[in-house]
């Protein structure tokens, strides 16, 4: 049987229409809901933020929205998931781990989300616009070649040969043809900040401030860093990873490895969105892998669970 359960807390991107329906249907998820959909700061009507792309996808709401819905995903699963044995996160989704793990309450999981938004949305709004840009089909000695011509940054490493990388989006056109040269493949991403990146270095020591207030406590189960790949179980350390991890690399390639390395069999992304199971489910085959995306409801996933958790 099973015996090591992590789960897996997305960053922004996959977001969608359809975001909060699963966790709707469970009634402590939709209280939670409530609770925390006032901490987003939306201007406006969920449902009109839900229909335009163009707000749903800006960083300021893409972030504690995104927390917010795998929060409440995960309180609608309360009572079928066991401990887990690790919690991972991808960029904002590190916040939400330290939630899922018991380090932070939800509603201050989704307040800081807003406030590293608005952060990082400051330092975009000091010199020319951002992007992110997902380079695939090359490995590091070419992605290092084409850096040091284009005056990116690598932002994400999430396989040996597939990166993220942040800079100015005006650079980013002849960043994709030099790519496209070399035999890879780039798409620019929906992210208007060159997140993980020194762009946003100006965000890390308020970042570092907010969290502090906050007051992280110590979590139930071990975060992983996304920064070093290493189990934090100190909410005093939470602050410097949390913080750092705005302007340097994240490693998940190397997080996936320590799941692998740490005995993990089976891992649930929380949702919503499936980028991360996918991305596990093919660098560690034998961890059975799945994301709540890929259910149509809490009882499929209870299943599905039963099968794999002891």
């Amino acid at each position: 049987m099973i015996s090591s359960l992590a789960l897996l807390c997305p960053g922004q991107g996959a977001q969608h229409k359809h975001m909060f329906d699963l966790a709707r249907t469970d009634p402590g998820a939709s209280g939670l809901l409530d609770n925390l959909l006032p901490e987003a700061g939306l201007d406006g009507a969920l449902a009109r933020v839900l229909e335009d792309d163009a707000l749903l996808f800006s960083n300021r709401l893409a972030q504690p929205l995104m927390v917010a819905a795998t929060l409440a995903n995960w309180r609608a699963l309360a009572a079928v998931l066991p401990a887990p044995a690790l919690v991972a996160g991808y960029s904002i989704g590190e916040v939400t781990a330290w939630a899922v793990a018991g380090g932070l309450s939800p509603v201050a999981a989704v307040a800081l989300a807003r406030r590293r938004a608005g952060l990082m949305d400051a330092c975009a709004a000091q010199g020319p616009a951002q992007a992110l840009l997902a380079v695939s089909g090359l490995m590091r000695d070419a992605v290092e070649g084409v850096l040091r011509q284009s005056g990116f940054h690598l932002a994400i490493e999430t396989g040996d040969d597939s990166v993220i990388l942040g800079g100015r989006a005006d650079r980013a056109p002849a960043l994709e043809r030099a790519v496209q040269a070399l035999g890879g493949r780039a798409g620019v991403l929906p992210v208007g900040v060159a997140s993980h990146t020194p762009f946003m270095g100006g965000a890390v020591g308020p970042f570092a401030s907010a969290l502090r207030q906050y007051g992280l406590q110590d979590p139930a189960v071990p975060v992983l860093s996304g920064i070093s790949a290493e189990r934090v179980n100190r909410g005093a350390s939470a602050v410097e990873h949390l913080s750092r991890q705005l302007a340097e690399t994240i490693l998940w390639r190397d997080c996936m490895d320590a799941l692998m390395e740490a005995g993990i069999t089976v891992a649930l992304e929380l949702g919503p969105g499936a980028g991360l199971s996918r991305m596990l489910q093919a660098r560690h085959p034998r961890i059975a892998t799945r994301s709540v995306a890929d259910f149509r409801s809490l009882d499929g996933i209870a299943a599905w669970l039963g099968r794999h958790v002891e």
